[in-house]
């Protein structure tokens, strides 16, 4: 009779059913309904726009990334993401640039998945801000007819886009804090307003959040921290200011909800610690209101996650628990 075999292996030695590839893809699958609710309001353009920067990330990802690397669904993130962000008359090739750069330096030249400081899609927007502030900030009205395009689309690369007869209006954050002009609460809410293509649909934002969270591919702490800061500061400054907006409008207008729920909750860019996504979270809140209230631009949430990522290392440093069993030590 022989004896029985005792089989050693490395950790981990047990495994959970999630894989980096399953979640990727299945944030994918919950952005379809916002994509689709882009495309509801602005029409061809919105897909247009969004397709041109999916390509641009995947392109570059397939050109310098790892082999195989286009299965894990991080650059269709990042793609659909800078497209969700984006005006919907933006020229299809400044799309393709911004997914290009969110790829290939806010990821790939970081060492590539898990490796990246900052939020690529947030970085490829902030690159097109930085170098095309004027077709960025071109915000088309939603409505009329699918079929017609919302700006000079098909411009050539690096030309000056041709007037075309696409209404445009200036979003509800800017309207309020260059004209004095509120908007109704039910337009922000529903999504009747002008902006980029994904920021519109705040409930079905939240929606697709709630489905994130309940698989547990989303830590609430991050957007619920977000929308708490966002919702008090401003709540405070209205009641000592009333001509600051109030914290409905400050909740519902602009890109909050899609910060909020997709950019900052990002794995590699947020902290690890539940502590660490409190001050993160209150972080972007606050850093949005500064913005929006005292600061050049009427949006503040993309400069607002981007500055708290550089911050994570800090606060992960910062709010780790003590080790069990442990002891603190006191210099006398």
């Amino acid at each position: 009779m022989t004896a029985p075999r005792l089989v050693v292996s490395a950790s981990p030695h047990l495994k959970a059913k999630e894989s980096t590839p399953r979640i990727m893809w299945t944030v994918v699958l919950s952005l379809a309904p916002i994509v689709a609710a882009a495309a509801w309001f602005f029409g061809v353009s919105a897909l247009l726009v969004i397709t041109a920067a999916t390509a641009g990330a995947l392109v570059t990802e397939r050109i310098f990334g790892p082999s195989r690397s286009l299965l894990d669904g991080s650059a269709m993130i990042t793609g659909l993401l800078l497209g969700l962000t984006l005006p919907a008359g933006l020229p299809l090739w400044m799309a393709v640039l911004g997914g290009a750069m969110g790829i290939g330096f806010g990821k790939l030249i970081f060492g590539g998945l898990g490796q990246n400081v900052f939020n690529p899609a947030l970085f490829g927007r902030a690159f097109l801000q930085a170098s095309f502030p004027v077709a960025i900030t071109t915000w088309p009205t939603p409505g009329g007819s699918f079929w017609t395009l919302k700006g000079d689309l098909f411009a050539a690369p690096f030309m000056k886009p041709a007037l075309t007869d696409a209404i445009t209006a200036a979003t509800p954050l800017g309207a309020f804090k260059f004209e004095g002009k509120a908007t109704p609460l039910a337009d922000l809410v529903i999504g009747r307003t002008g902006g980029s293509v994904g920021e519109t649909a705040a409930i079905v934002i939240l929606l697709c959040g709630a489905f994130l969270a309940w698989r547990g591919l989303l830590n609430w702490r991050v957007p619920v921290a977000i929308l708490v800061t966002v919702a008090l500061f401003s709540g405070v400054l209205h009641l000592l200011v009333p001509k600051y907006p109030d914290p409905l409008f400050m909740l519902f207008s602009g890109g909050l909800m899609l910060g909020a729920v997709y950019m900052a909750t990002d794995m590699v860019t947020s902290p690890v610690t539940n502590l660490g996504r409190w001050v993160f979270g209150a972080g972007v809140g606050l850093t949005t209101v500064v913005i929006r209230v005292w600061g050049g631009l009427p949006e503040g949430v993309m400069f607002a996650i981007l500055l708290m990522n550089a911050f994570t290392p800090f606060i992960n440093k910062a709010t780790q628990p003590r080790v069990f069993g442990a002891e603190r030590r006191v210099i006398a």
